[in-house]
């Protein structure tokens, strides 16, 4: 059980508790967070359970490719973040926090653009916009010329998503769903309501790659395989998870390893010329004990391990 240190705040923590097993396959990672319920819980564990013991489908490729991921911060910070991420085509930008208003996201946006003006951009908004201001910004990076990839979870509803669709399709500007697919009791809702271009698949909330291979399958729209603020060995289960799909056409959310001031492997997965390479991380036991989180929060985990598991038995 570790505590990993971020460098900065995001999804509102400033640090990230992970459980961390190893079965016969290699090294597994639990990290639901932490408001998460004992139910929801289970998914993740599931997931963790089947990359170390489980069958699951092999990777055809050995290396992925992936985008930066920017917190919510000021626009002064913007290069400083950036930098740690070497050569990427593809900025994810955090956008809707609480707290802050469309301006800041705006100046957060220009700010990638004038450091990095040849990149691609997504906004994520986790849910956090009503249509209206969801729009307002789109058009906003829209009429500034802006290279827009997509737009990940405007809005909270599946309703309003495909509301928003509607609006944003005559600008060509395509709408991800995550939330919509890993929070929802049917992943496949968001697909079979025409409400979005793209799914965002994370292999713990969906409860494995063996899982999320036939959401994909069966939902027939483009995916784009994402991190869960996650270390090296959740991450090497996402790029798991995008090796095995049949086609890639997105880069993936898995360099967030860069968000950590720490991680447990040896040889921790970050991306070198925008790539990060496919396979399994040893973990190191001396990073175990460094991290290790104090006494009442293993104990607080081990208790929730517990609950966590008996709705899976």
């Amino acid at each position: 059980m570790v505590a990993l240190p971020l460098r900065n705040k995001f999804r509102g923590v400033l640090e990230r508790e992970i459980l961390l097993f190893e079965g016969p396959n290699g090294w597994a990672e639990w990290s639901p967070f932490v408001e998460y319920s004992d139910e929801e819980s289970a998914v993740w564990l599931a997931a963790a359970i089947e990359f170390a013991y489980g069958d699951i489908a092999p990777a055809n490729r050995t290396e992925i490719s992936v985008n930066a991921t920017l917190p919510a911060l000021a626009a002064d910070q913007v290069a400083a973040v950036l930098a740690r991420y070497g050569k990427f085509e593809t900025v994810k930008i955090k956008v809707a926090e609480p707290g802050q208003n469309l301006q800041a996201d705006i100046d957060r946006i220009n700010a990638v653009i004038e450091n990095y003006p040849d990149v691609k951009i997504r906004l994520d908004a986790n849910g956090g916009f009503d249509v209206s201001t969801a729009l307002k910004l789109a058009e906003y990076v829209h009429e500034a010329g802006i290279k827009f990839d997509y737009f990940e979870q405007p809005v909270k509803t599946i309703a309003e998503m495909a509301e928003l669709k509607l609006k944003l399709s005559p600008l060509g500007i395509k709408i991800a769903a995550d939330e919509s697919v890993r929070k929802v009791s049917d992943p496949l809702a968001v697909a079979q309501a025409g409400a979005a271009d793209i799914l965002v698949l994370k292999v713990a909330p969906l409860g494995g790659i063996n899982r999320a291979l036939q959401i994909a399958a069966e939902a027939g729209l483009p995916v784009v395989v994402s991190s869960a603020l996650d270390s090296s060995v959740g991450l090497s289960m996402g790029a798991h998870l995008a090796a095995a799909l049949p086609n890639l056409e997105f880069d993936c959310g898995l360099a967030t390893g860069a968000l950590l001031v720490g991680d447990v492997a040896r040889t921790p997965i970050k991306p070198v010329d925008g790539k990060i390479s496919v396979g399994r991380v040893e973990v190191d036991p001396a990073k175990l004990d460094l991290f290790e989180a104090e006494d009442h929060r293993i104990d607080w985990w081990v208790e929730r391990l517990e609950r966590a598991y008996a709705h899976l038995v």
